[in-house]
């Protein structure tokens, strides 16, 4: 969607008439030495198409090597068919290269805030590095030093830390040495952790000391069976009132131990690719945490499919760790970058940019200094920056922002036509590119639809290409990603060389594979990325897997998509998220959510119905910038608990809401009837959401009982 131009008609013209001439006088040579136009045949192209003939599919890639016809892809390089053997891969082909940074702490500040609160500030010095040869050297230590305190192959391991440096040493040690890695949310609630360590029967756990403190000392015991501790924080520190029979390390010393010849001397049992590598806890947002079992080759597969959808991905490219690496997305983008030599600097969502929240004023995120290439997010970061830089657009002068308008404008036009805008870029965009250091080439979005508004910006002012992909923990995160040079938004992209999708008919909500005009239903993806199965969960097995008659292994999803003509794939509701209303209605919830997440009032949104009732309510984290001017111009004061409590502002929010649900297209029975303004921010730390800032709808539904009952007529 265009934004709009307010200015003068005939100035507006006289601007479009200098445009036109330049483009008519530079169109020829640029067109043929940009190759604008092999671009523009890229996008248009089939990109998948159904095996069988029939609208249900299956659907295959077209670029698929040999023909769609041909056996699905599984490896990557020939004779890596274990995870084990890509860092060997790494370390061999580039030893002498940076392979994981992370940025030294050199002073942190309280910082008194205008309400009250202290935050706490951390000034940053530069990347250090450790190359691919000290990275395996370092995990081949510690898995052996691991193996010296009694932990054995094929016996699990569990870790529950930050995303960081350690925790990929601490992963490739575990690979190295076929210890099942066990991953768990660090937002996860005790009992969800004791569960996910008691199922898996952890007697070894790696975490930090501040996940160790906060979270893990209230539950050991709950869990009988853990014996060792290993922290991965470098400074030497006791560890006093632990209960007893439990050992505390930190993974300096257990590196140490592994480092002894006797014990580097012992022989160690490689993993099969049939072998699990890891098993996956989910976020258990609709319940208990279900541990997926991953294979060697699932991963291997899957991060197969996805480095072929980058283009140009080489050892010179440098990727931004920050997202959690028990979320299957950051950890198979992350061995996408060791499997080609790409160094990876780690950050958080406090430090990622010079504006971030854990960041002293005037000095720099990690952006800034890491001048990333690559980078993995979620939608909820992205709808962050759009947000942040509009109202940045809307606070310019008249001529900035008229400037900033029809430059955004143009390069949509010039986008739609496959072509590219180096003078806007350099221009225009260039200060808003420099939020994610001025480098960045390749950004993927997953874990969450991304509205097609945050897409369609986010391409044209970060100046490089914005991919959706839709992968599931089930299928090692892969399935489809769009093409680097397809602009089109509200899409995931074709399948995946890995991956084959079938749609399955879903009768309840009325989604066939015979619809016109495109093919719809529920979304079946099918290849050797399909992992093993819940953990220690048979009935839920027989429900979302199957193997069919050529022993390749399928997994239904619960999404329902549409293949469109090219190939691509459309998310288009879910089934979970499906709720019918009295009067027969079908609500997609987390489509109001995305579609209404874009308004500049709304930080975040929770969309919630009940099948007896006959409207939809939403409970709302408000943008404070914006909610404390409304209330300026409505002469209320208060503290900002009591904007939010106010009826007038919650009225006045709903109005703005409706008003942009109805510019997103939603029907009237799709948009919130009323909503509740919450001052408490839902964060990974709140338990409201997950560290993929995804909702968690059984935790907020239970926060906001009494608010649904009296919404509803109740109490």
């Amino acid at each position: 969607m265009k934004l709009k131009e307010d200015m003068n008609p005939l100035l507006l013209q006289v601007f479009r008439s200098v445009v036109w001439v330049c483009s008519f006088i530079t169109f020829l040579p640029w067109y043929f030495l940009s190759g604008a136009g092999t671009n523009l045949d890229r996008a248009r192209r089939v990109k998948a198409r159904s095996v069988s003939g029939r609208p249900a599919g299956p659907y295959r890639a077209t670029n698929q090597v040999g023909g769609i016809h041909q056996k699905l892809v599984w490896s990557l390089h020939l004779g890596v068919d274990t995870l084990d053997k890509v860092m060997v891969h790494g370390a061999t082909r580039f030893p002498e290269r940076d392979c994981l940074g992370t940025r030294e702490v050199l002073n942190e500040e309280d910082e008194l805030q205008p309400n009250g609160k202290v935050f706490k500030k951390v000034i940053l010095g530069e990347y250090q590095w450790m190359s691919y040869e000290e990275t395996y050297q370092a995990a081949v230590c510690f898995g052996s030093g691991l193996a010296a305190l009694g932990q054995r192959p094929q016996c699990n391991i569990a870790i529950f830390c930050e995303t960081r440096a350690e925790w990929m040493i601490a992963a490739q040690a575990c690979f190295i040495y076929n210890f099942p890695l066990v991953t768990l949310y660090s937002t996860l609630g005790g009992a969800a952790i004791a569960h996910g360590l008691n199922e898996t029967e952890i007697t070894h756990i790696i975490t930090s000391k501040d996940l160790l403190h906060s979270r893990l000392m209230a539950i050991l015991l709950e869990v009988p069976r853990l014996q060792h501790i290993i922290v991965v924080d470098s400074k030497p520190t006791s560890w006093p009132g632990f209960p007893r029979g439990i050992m505390v390390h930190n993974l300096v010393a257990v590196q140490e131990l592994g480092g002894r010849p006797d014990n580097m001397a012992v022989a160690r049992r490689q993993p099969l690719p049939s072998d699990i590598a890891v098993i996956m806890y989910t976020s258990g947002s609709t319940g208990i945490p279900k541990g997926v079992m991953i294979s060697h080759s699932n991963i291997i597969a899957g991060i197969t499919g996805m480095a072929e959808r980058i283009p140009d991905l080489d050892e010179t490219d440098t990727y931004i760790g920050y997202l959690p690496l028990a979320h299957v997305l950051e950890l198979s983008a992350e061995m996408v970058c060791i499997s080609h030599g790409c160094r990876i600097g780690y950050s958080s969502p406090q430090t990622l940019a010079d504006q971030s929240t854990k960041i002293k004023k005037g000095s720099k995120g990690d952006t800034s200094v890491l001048k990333p290439t690559l980078m993995a997010a979620v939608p909820e970061i992205m709808d962050r920056i759009y947000k942040n830089v509009m109202t940045k657009v809307e606070e310019m002068s008249s001529v900035q922002r008229t400037l900033f308008v029809l430059a955004y404008n143009y390069k949509m036009e010039q986008m739609t036509k496959g072509y590219r805008t180096p003078l806007c870029d350099s221009l225009v965009f260039r200060k808003v590119r420099s939020l994610l250091g001025g480098h960045m080439r390749v950004l993927l979005s997953g874990g969450a639809p991304l509205s097609a508004a945050t897409q369609r910006f986010m391409n044209i002012c970060l100046c490089c290409p914005v991919g959706q992909g839709y992968g599931l923990t089930e299928t090692c995160g892969a399935g489809t990603i769009s093409e680097m040079w397809d602009y089109s938004t509200g899409r995931v992209g074709a399948p995946l060389v890995c991956s084959e999708i079938t749609l399955k008919d879903w009768e309840e909500g009325g989604y066939y594979s015979t619809d016109k005009p495109n093919p719809r239903g529920e979304i079946v993806i099918g290849g050797p990325n399909v992992t093993m199965g819940y953990y220690k969960n048979e009935v839920k097995n027989r429900e979302d897997f199957f193997v069919d008659s050529n022993g390749q292994r399928w997994f239904c999803t619960g999404d329902i998509g549409e293949l469109h003509p090219d190939g691509c794939l459309k998310i288009i509701d879910r089934k979970k998220d499906l709720v019918k209303l009295q009067a027969g209605e079908y609500v997609s919830l987390g489509k109001v959510e995305a579609m209404l997440k874009n308004c500049p009032f709304v930080d975040n949104i929770c969309a919630y119905a009940n099948s007896d009732q006959s409207y939809v309510i939403g409970f709302v984290v408000p943008n404070q910038k914006q909610l404390t001017v409304l209330a300026e111009q409505r002469g209320l004061r208060g503290s900002w608990e009591e904007i939010c409590n106010n009826p007038d502002m919650e009225r006045d929010v709903l109005h703005i809401i409706t008003e942009a649900a109805l510019s997103a297209k939603l029907e009237r029975f799709e948009i919130p009837k009323k909503i509740r303004l919450s001052a408490e921010p839902w964060t990974p730390e709140t338990g409201l959401v997950t560290d993929a800032f995804k909702l968690k709808r059984k935790e907020l539904k239970s926060h906001y009982q009494d608010d649904i009952e009296r919404m509803y007529g109740g109490k």
